[in-house]
């Protein structure tokens, strides 16, 4: 019976090592998504690529130049032949400047930068400000449910660190946490895009990550929308955010984020 146990147990430990966590745990990590986690992804995907695909096809003309800049000359370049049609055609233009921004901020495609310059570049400050505020609101906003859907495999796959280390100092300010989201929108501490992700993963409220995104994102929209009624004098993306702009983010930030510190230093005395 002992013999036939240890034979019973010997035999069923090829299955249990086929099956066994280390081995889900290593095939998990070669893709986060499930097949139906990544059909939705691919089905919303696919329904924003439509909107824009159908956008650009129904523009009065194509162009070579129609395509998303990469760098400060392509972007003259578009801004030059952008400039009439965006004029002639203004409802059009916004419309399709709006939806291609939400795609690119929704899916984490690199380059509003250069959308927002270009919003500055065609319509001024105070237009392409709000544009820029409506389309990076709205594009965060659709990033942060897709990410309640889907976004913790993703997260817990590319940055593990990053997001248990968001999730103490969040735990630590949930009393203020308005003025801590404040403060990571305003400063270049953590990238927008892991915001964005990592919010609804943290137990982040949507009118709290709509608040402070809307409103957090005003000083840096301003300085790069500002920037593009200069284009012709920029050199790099770089050249928008030097020491300067850096320290004057991080004082509103640091002003944001005060009353967090000062209640937190009256607790503890």
């Amino acid at each position: 019976m002992g013999k036939q146990r240890d034979e019973e147990k010997g035999g069923g430990g090829g299955d249990d090592d086929e099956e066994s966590p280390t081995t889900s745990k290593k095939s998990w990590r070669r893709f986060p998504l499930t097949r139906w986690e990544l059909v939705a992804v691919v089905g919303v995907a696919l329904v924003f690529a439509s909107g824009v695909s159908c956008i650009y096809f129904f523009l009065p003309y194509s162009s070579p130049a129609l395509k998303l800049p990469r760098s400060v000359s392509d972007l003259r370049i578009l801004k030059d032949h952008l400039a009439v049609y965006a004029k002639d055609h203004q409802a059009k233009f916004i419309i399709g400047y709006c939806s291609i921004y939400i795609f690119m901020q929704t899916f984490m495609i690199p380059g509003t930068i250069f959308m927002s310059l270009l919003a500055g570049a065609l319509f001024g400050v105070i237009r392409g400000l709000l544009l820029v505020l409506f389309s990076a609101t709205a594009g965060a906003s659709s990033c942060y449910f897709i990410s309640r859907l889907v976004g913790r495999p993703l997260l817990l796959w590319l940055w593990p660190e990053k997001l248990r280390f968001f999730q103490a100092e969040i735990a630590k300010r949930r009393e203020k946490l308005l003025n801590y989201m404040l403060f990571l929108r305003v400063t270049p501490s953590l990238p927008n895009t892991f915001i964005n992700l990592a919010s609804p993963i943290v137990d982040i409220p949507f009118h709290v990550f709509f608040l402070a995104t809307s409103v957090g994102l005003i000083p840096a929209s301003y300085i790069t929308v500002r920037a593009g009624l200069a284009l012709g004098e920029l050199n790099s993306v770089r050249d928008l955010y030097d020491v300067k702009t850096l320290i004057i983010l991080f004082l509103i930030g640091f002003i944001l984020i005060a009353p967090t510190v000062l209640k937190r230093k009256r607790i503890y005395e």
